[in-house]
């Protein structure tokens, strides 16, 4: 098999882009691709042409045509196979197949069919292969740029520390009504050193601050939703166990959640009985509405103090109607908690353990019914002249939950700068480095249970999903509380804490 050329093109064969695997002339292959719609038979459903000298090999893509050009004595078997993984290779980076997306990513595309031609014979690689050869992704480089960062971090902490120092040192001189020290040996510049550090104090300061756009004021809330200072210790974390394991370590967007938890929760004062009632939420919605899925999952866990404490009941209260399905631990009386609602120990002379977490129940929900969606999610983007207006809007189905930290990420085209905001309740901040919007909001709860952003840019409708929804609440959505816990002898009551929690493990828009 000898591969000429292997090109995108119009059906009235103008080339979009074309990559010549011999030696050859552009107007030598614009004229062969120029020749190609006139020599096709339209009555007949062939998917390869010939000339006296060359052999198209073809398949329409839409407006388009693949086309390969081949020697007339090459293996018409192998130029299918290979023009099959041609076609596939394309919308692997054009997400449309239209002339202006092919023309944007044409060297991406280049670069692509250069990994199955080589001199004009096909390589025996896949797409799983093309991709990982493009991507040129590499480990020591990732490991290179965590290393620099924290350098970096750690040497803007060290001069924001120096210009402290030299501030302090000038107010305390300024007080004793003595001369500020200076920075070197010229005499004269000594009162400049002060000036000079409060110069450098103040745009370290600035600097630092965080780009967030203020909006509208909203209910009254809880007043930490944008509170993001845990991000350095995390890479400081990432960077430690790059350099002790060797290993990359990705921190998931769906991790925003318990970040936020740690954020929102305040300190509880905790009894000798305390328990964590938790719940993770994995949902995804399509774009045109329906729920494509939603599972959700809930824990009570126990944690016992004092070993006075360990023999006890826990009453619980169940007013779920949404059909969860509840699950005791083995060593819970089973029978007990089915016709009381009492979770205890199958042998009642036995203790819960002190000092440890213990599950002692947990529940599972799953379903596709919409009406049980916490948190709807519209998106509605709309080509215009000038890009693409994009409308977002979001409806508190469930009224009885206060959702705290509300992030709702939506991606956005690269390459084409930031988004106009049109109207926004709430606040957002622009994430250039990840091509990310990301509509925050303190809080949404009855009084606040819908809002709207309206934004302008440059893009196709496909260009800002999957949309990506991250939250935390105090209150959980399967209403299962504990009531009451009292002790195994005498049934006396019990001094109990309880912190509840409820997270986003995932909520996507596709």
């Amino acid at each position: 098999m000898v591969l000429l050329a292997a090109a995108v093109c119009t059906k009235a064969g103008k080339a979009i882009v074309s990559r010549q695997f011999v030696e050859m002339t552009r107007t030598r292959i614009e004229g062969l691709l120029a020749a190609f719609p006139k020599l096709m038979n339209t009555g007949k459903q062939h998917t390869f042409v010939e000339t006296e000298s060359v052999r198209y090999v073809y398949q329409p893509m839409e407006k388009l045509y693949m086309v390969l050009i081949t020697t007339k004595n090459s293996n018409i078997l192998e130029d299918l196979e290979t023009l099959r993984l041609f076609s596939r290779v394309i919308p692997e980076y054009c997400r449309a197949l239209e002339e202006n997306e092919i023309s944007e990513h044409c060297f991406d595309l280049i670069f692509a069919f250069d990994e199955i031609v080589a001199l004009g014979y096909r390589e025996n690689v896949n797409l799983a292969q093309i991709r990982t050869f493009t991507e040129m992704d590499s480990h020591e480089e990732k490991v290179f740029r965590a290393v620099r960062e924290t350098q970096e971090r750690e040497a803007k902490a060290e001069m924001r520390r120096k210009a402290k120092e030299l501030q302090q040192a000038r107010r305390d001189a300024e007080r004793r009504g003595t001369k500020a020290p200076g920075f070197g040996g010229f005499g004269s510049s000594a009162m400049s050193g002060g000036s000079t550090a409060a110069m450098i104090t103040e745009t370290i300061i600035e600097t630092e601050r965080p780009k967030v756009t203020p909006a509208p004021t909203r209910p009254s809330g809880s007043n930490k939703a944008l509170k993001l200072g845990a991000k350095g210790k995390e890479v400081d974390n990432f960077v430690d166990k790059l350099n002790s394991e060797g290993e990359n370590i990705v921190t998931s967007v769906g991790k925003r959640s318990s970040e936020a938890a740690t954020v929102l929760a305040p300190p509880i004062n905790m009894e000798s009985v305390h328990m964590k009632i938790e719940e993770k939420i994995s949902l995804t919605c399509g774009r045109d509405g329906g729920l494509q899925n939603m599972e959700l999952h809930g824990m009570i866990m126990l944690r016992i103090l004092d070993e006075k404490f360990s023999r006890i009941r826990i009453h619980v209260e169940n007013e779920d109607k949404k059909g969860v399905q509840l699950q005791t631990h083995p060593n819970v009386d089973k029978k007990l908690f089915t016709t009381e609602s009492l979770i205890g120990l199958k042998n009642p002379e036995k203790s819960f353990p002190i000092n440890s977490d213990v599950g002692v129940l947990k529940w599972r929900l799953q379903t596709t019914e919409e009406s049980f969606i916490p948190l709807t999610i519209n998106c509605w983007p709309s080509e215009s002249g000038s890009g693409c207006d994009v409308n977002i809007e979001y409806e508190l189905q469930e009224e009885n939950l206060e959702l705290n930290d509300v992030v709702i990420a939506i991606p956005l085209p690269s390459n084409v700068g930031a988004p106009v905001i049109g109207e926004i309740d709430g606040e957002y901040r622009h994430d250039s480095r990840r091509n990310i919007l990301e509509w925050c909001l303190p809080v949404i709860d009855a009084k606040n249970k819908s809002g709207s952003l309206e934004f302008s840019i440059n893009g196709q409708p496909n260009d800002f999903f999957p949309v990506h929804v991250s939250f935390v609440s105090k209150k959980n959505y399967c209403n299962i509380q504990v009531t009451k816990v009292t002790q195994v002898d005498g049934n006396s009551p019990v001094r109990f804490s309880t912190e509840t929690t409820f997270l986003v493990d995932k909520y996507e828009i596709l």
